[in-house]
């Protein structure tokens, strides 16, 4: 019979060391403006659950156009590659370990949290059943723009890049929301 593992015992996930075997499920905080920086609520929300042994963020952008939600962060722009490090290097000096969700609404949103209100994207011109929440209120999902064979090869690129400026903020490693509809999914 296999001895049994105390929840507190150091662990190692992949090539990251951590202290204990507790994980912090993302969660959507929206509390990075319009800008999709994260900011100072962001920094102290991470850095109080510096004990788990590894934290995973709420879902962050790869682009402008993964956008599906007010107030979510990004990992696309300079600005945002700093606040995150700001966050990560926090997280590391209480001994943390902390890992960035990269991600792609696809259909889920409204052209109004889109660039230029332009149509959201997914693998279909199919709306999503369901609403956003906007500036003006929750709204139905608008109706996305089918991809083509090259769009794909962006996106892909797109989280490329994200995957990117997560190292450059300091993060221990990147996961991949494929859930809830989102464009993976």
């Amino acid at each position: 019979m296999p001895k049994p593992v105390s929840l507190f015992a150091p662990f190692h996930l992949g090539a990251i060391p951590l202290k204990n075997r507790i994980a912090m499920a993302p969660m959507t905080r929206s509390r990075s403006g319009q800008e999709r920086v994260p900011g100072e609520l962001t920094l102290r929300y991470y850095v109080q659950r510096a004990s788990a042994g590894v934290i995973i963020t709420e879902a962050t952008q790869v682009h402008p156009k993964g956008v599906g939600y007010l107030g979510t962060p990004g990992i696309h722009g300079p600005e945002q590659v700093a606040a995150w490090r700001r966050i990560t290097d926090a997280v590391h000096s209480e001994g943390g370990r902390i890992v960035l969700q990269l991600w792609h609404v696809g259909r889920i949103s409204h052209t109004s949290l889109q660039p230029d209100d332009q149509a959201p994207i997914a693998p279909s011109a199919i709306a999503a059943r369901g609403e956003a929440y906007t500036t003006q209120g929750l709204q139905a999902f608008s109706t996305p723009h089918a991809l083509t064979a090259e769009e794909i090869g962006e996106v892909v690129g797109q989280f490329a890049h994200g995957a990117r400026n997560a190292l450059r903020a300091g993060f221990d490693g990147v996961e991949i929301h494929a859930a809830n509809g989102y464009l993976i999914d």
